[in-house]
């Protein structure tokens, strides 16, 4: 089941799920993961089997960008799937307030899923958070 917004029950799901995979999983500090957009950007969060499953944080990098941003799944959901779908609706929602491009900070290893989804690469590789990351983009409308 799909869920969008920022309530407690929600917020305490999403950051369960993200602690396990960036904190845990990808060893990034907490104080570095967890950020001030946490107490005003709406989330969508997947659940299956009463367990959060993919997470993925809605805001816009201005009135015409959308920034996906804190994308993960969980380590047993991957390659199902779950992601392509989620950030998929996070684009049509994206495009209904506006967004005519989305762009993206993407670890350098979840760039090819990116690339499958009509991201293209738009910078050169930089560090963030301690893990190689480029910016990539795509075309909303």
């Amino acid at each position: 089941m799909l869920y969008f917004g920022r309530s407690p029950w929600l917020t305490a799901q999403v950051y369960a799920l993200r602690q396990t995979v960036f904190v845990e999983e990808q060893q990034i500090p907490a104080t570095l993961e967890f950020d001030d957009l946490d107490q005003t950007c709406p989330y969508y969060l997947w659940i299956e089997n009463n367990q959060p499953i993919a997470t993925v944080r809605y805001q816009m990098k201005d009135p015409k960008t959308l920034q996906p941003d804190r994308f993960c799944v969980a380590a047993d959901y991957r390659g199902q799937g779950y992601g392509k779908r989620l950030l998929s609706l996070l684009e049509e929602r994206g495009r209904r307030a506006g967004a005519a491009s989305a762009s993206l900070s993407a670890e350098t290893t979840a760039s090819g899923f990116y690339l499958s989804c009509g991201y293209q690469i738009s910078s050169a590789p930089y560090l963030e958070d301690g893990i190689s990351c480029v910016t990539m983009t795509k075309q909303l409308k």
